[in-house]
């Protein structure tokens, strides 16, 4: 499985990839403004476009995606055209990001497959967000895209706000076979989970030999990363706070102190005479 680093900072960009496990990047305009107001909090000026350009430098020979702000098919495949000119002569890693569906209402709008289909016969690679049943997965892989992008932990969040369970941190374990609620496990028209829906998309894209590739968005803990991992999904996109939270047991912990106190100095001499 490939491990995406989901953030637009760059001292955590900078840092997950000096660790030699980083495949790519994932932003969203949500994360570069706060990226951007972090460093005019501390008096840094940096302009947009120079803060994308650093992104993309850092990953160089690693896709980062970048995504629109339209909701029609005019508007998004505009925008797209724009940052993938200005941006991926950088270091040729733009991917663009395109929403499934961008009707702002309940309605179905196919602009975003149009999109989809369009920068695909251009020859731009396109990163399918905000999928939220296979059914959408299955549609934007027919219509070009290279990626789709399950939002795991916001299926999660839907779950537990159908049964009104507010009482919930987003970092929260929610368990892949979901759970019950008098006596009926909650689901999402079949869906019992986030690690779920990305089980049945990786399932019917291996039946049918699909050649996009699944990230598993939205996630929110490091042992949903396993359980996504589990599911044989091509990649998972993750926040940096989960990425330090994968390398972290408390027997570890004690097994580094043990290893400490048991250091005789003969054998520190080797290191330090």
């Amino acid at each position: 499985m490939k491990i995406f680093i989901d953030t637009a900072k760059i001292d955590e960009i900078q840092e997950a990839f000096s660790w030699g496990i980083i495949d790519g990047v994932t932003t969203n305009p949500s994360l570069i403004k706060s990226a951007l107001d972090e460093l005019k909090n501390k008096g840094e000026k940096i302009d947009i476009e120079t803060y994308i350009k650093n992104i993309l430098e850092i990953a160089k020979g690693f896709p980062v995606s970048l995504e629109v702000i339209g909701s029609n098919f005019e508007e998004m495949y505009k925008e797209a055209k724009i940052l993938y000119e200005k941006f991926n002569k950088i270091s040729n890693n733009v991917v663009i990001k395109i929403p499934i569906n961008p009707s702002l209402g309940e309605k179905g709008n196919y602009d975003g497959l149009k999109t989809i289909y369009k920068l695909s016969k251009d020859g731009i690679p396109v990163n399918v967000t905000l999928i939220m049943k296979v059914e959408q997965a299955i549609l934007a892989s027919k219509a070009g895209a290279k990626y789709v992008s399950p939002f795991a932990g916001r299926i999660d969040d839907y779950l537990r706000n159908k049964i009104k369970w507010n009482d919930f941190k987003k970092e929260d374990y929610y368990p892949e076979n979901g759970i019950k609620f008098k006596e009926e496990v909650i689901n999402d028209e079949g869906i019992l989970s986030g690690v779920d829906l990305v089980r049945k998309i990786v399932d019917v894209f291996n039946k049918y030999n699909f050649e996009t590739e699944i990230i598993a968005a939205s996630i929110r803990n490091s042992r949903q990363v396993r359980e996504l991992a589990q599911t044989g999904v091509h990649i998972a996109t993750v926040p940096f706070y989960v990425l330090s939270e994968m390398l972290v047991h408390n027997k570890t912990a004690e097994g580094m102190r043990k290893f400490v106190q048991d250091v005789v100095p003969e054998y520190r001499n080797v290191f330090y005479k």
